[in-house]
């Protein structure tokens, strides 16, 4: 089974994301890391802030910022929100089926146990659990940059742009 591009691309938003915790991200800078179309990016993240999962916002300090904690967002929820159909074979839409043999065929329900042991698989992951382990190698092959720390005021406290 192949999800679609679009699902393929939202998992990639992701992860992405999950390698920049509590940081707004351009999404020219996702875009180009993965080598992809920029204006597909933009109807992804309209469709995952759509379903919460992002906060994309426009303008001088907009990005994009996962709405949940990346332990929360499950691989098999994403699949299922942006594949538009998982439907493996024609005859498992009646409005669509034409094959004369599908009242009787026992390969539908063949096709829909192997699609549902493909969810179940999908269903056991976060997207936390995606990055773990390999969260260092996915930083050097995106080329993400550490996060510079925030410089130090005397005595100490980080420094913050109003003080």
């Amino acid at each position: 089974m192949q999800i679609s591009q679009f699902a393929d691309y939202a998992i990639r938003i992701l992860i992405y994301l999950a390698l920049e915790p509590d940081r707004r991200v351009r999404l020219r800078d996702i875009a180009d890391a993965y080598g992809v179309s920029y204006n597909h990016l933009v109807k992804i993240v309209g469709a995952m802030s759509r379903h919460q999962i992002v906060d994309a916002r426009r303008g001088r300090n907009g990005g994009v910022l996962l709405c949940k904690e990346p332990a929360e967002i499950n691989v098999g929820y994403i699949v299922r929100a942006f594949e538009p159909s998982l439907d493996l074979l024609e005859c498992f839409d009646p409005a669509t089926n034409t094959c004369p043999i599908a009242p009787v065929c026992r390969g539908t329900g063949l096709f829909r146990q192997a699609r549902e042991a493909f969810l179940s698989v999908l269903d056991r992951y976060t997207i936390a659990d995606v990055v773990a382990e390999q969260g260092d190698a996915m930083r050097r092959l995106l080329k993400i940059e550490s996060p510079m720390p925030a410089p130090e005021k005397e005595g100490g406290v980080p420094s913050t742009p109003e003080g």
